[in-house]
């Protein structure tokens, strides 16, 4: 038997007010409480559904009921009036659904399989110490943001698809006005062409000169265009910096509330898993995953119809306290570096789940562990600022000194 949701309506995306800054917008942890299933407005006035609860975040990302199409004409948009912009003849293969995604996808596996990604570890270790060798020459006090998270990322990026780092503040500038829920049309449009022009050149150099990296190897298929090339690379480097350059703002500002967790970096066997619990707890996707149904759904109580648009809430799943809770843990919206954390959903679920993730746990764990062990006195200093108009949540500055 199915019930309808008498909650009020929550427009999408909300935003941060109030409350604390590394939880999810408080009117997504307050629908979770009624239920794992509401009814949600989205931009341009349609509705959907919004699934906070885990186990029916994982159904939805798993259940191949549920597209991940981005050309189906009822998937669901965060941003108002952007249809056109947004959904583009390639776009990449997170996008779409098998067989075309799980095609495309392997051509890039083998790139980020953890074997592949364990050897890289004392490339990223090199990157992390030059990056606090330039961050603390000569002065006691910096940015995080601008002179360690974000650098760290970038470089391990570009070093393995190929884009040369010198480019790092256009391809960054522009990924900030693709990721920007606030975003005008013209100024998406204006992003993602720059984008997707870059790389079609690049794409272009490395035929002609090709090397060892990623794009170099795209590249040199029969079966992909520059401009499909163009698409992975997009994804495939807008994601490798901003995802991972906010995590470690976040989890930096995050631990330095919590000085008395910080011994669980230093072990080498709680490090991973308290990267795990950084993940769950700063699940950095707060407006959630989008999908639409392609047939009627039970789901938390209620039908889902075939052609509803669906959001995955993987902040407010990765709190759920059947799942993350339990006697000698703290509760769920809590830092507990000593928490099983394994199951955390912050890369998703199913097939579609991040292809990164090995990289991203690395670089976070290598960056985190290197940054405390070496700043030992690592304290703030001034007015950090978040950045809330992202899709991406994460810090636009903080503030440090040692």
């Amino acid at each position: 038997m199915t019930t309808t949701p008498t909650t009020p309506v929550l427009p999408l995306p909300a935003r941060h007010s109030g409350g604390c800054p590394f939880d999810p917008p408080p009117p997504y942890s307050e629908a979770a409480a009624t239920g794992p299933v509401t009814r949600a407005k989205l931009p341009d006035g349609d509705l959907c559904w919004m699934v906070t609860g885990f186990a029916e975040v994982r159904t939805v990302l798993s259940d191949r009921r549920f597209s991940a199409d981005i050309r189906h004409p009822a998937f669901p948009l965060l941003v108002a009036g952007a249809r056109e912009e947004l959904i583009t003849d390639n776009p990449d293969f997170l996008r779409l659904d098998d067989p075309e995604h799980a095609r495309q996808r392997r051509m890039v596996t083998g790139e980020f399989l953890v074997k592949r990604v364990e050897a890289l570890r004392p490339e990223i270790q090199r990157i992390v110490d030059e990056a606090l060798d330039r961050m603390t020459a000569g002065r006691t006090t910096a940015d995080l943001v601008t002179d360690f998270a974000l650098p760290v990322p970038s470089l391990v990026i570009c070093l393995l698809l190929g884009v040369p780092y010198e480019d790092h503040d256009r391809f960054q500038s522009l990924s900030r006005t693709m990721l920007n829920r606030e975003s005008t049309v013209e100024q998406l449009r204006e992003a993602q062409e720059g984008v997707l022009g870059y790389l079609r050149d690049l794409t272009a150099r490395k035929r002609a000169q090709p090397e060892d990296d990623v794009l170099s190897r795209l590249a040199a298929r029969d079966d992909l265009t520059p401009e499909d090339v163009a698409a992975m690379g997009v994804l495939l480097l807008v994601a490798g910096h901003e995802t991972t350059a906010n995590m470690i703002s976040l989890s930096t500002a995050l631990l330095l509330e919590h000085p008395e967790q910080i011994p669980g970096l230093a072990d080498p066997a709680t490090l991973p898993g308290a990267v795990e619990e950084l993940l769950r707890l700063l699940t950095i996707v707060h407006t959630g995953l989008p999908r639409v149904a392609l047939e009627d759904v039970e789901l938390g109580g209620v039908t889902v119809r075939a052609g509803e648009g669906v959001m995955a809430m993987l902040s407010t799943a990765n709190r759920d306290e059947a799942v993350f809770g339990g006697a000698g843990h703290r509760a769920t919206d809590e830092l507990d570096l000593y928490r099983d954390a394994r199951r955390q959903l912050a890369f998703g679920f199913g097939v579609h789940q991040c292809l990164g993730q090995p990289l991203a746990r690395a670089e976070l764990q290598i960056a985190l562990e290197t940054l405390f062990r070496r700043l030992p006195g690592l304290r703030p200093a001034g007015e950090r600022e978040f950045r809330t108009e992202s899709f991406i949540y994460g810090m636009r500055s903080l503030p440090v000194t040692w």
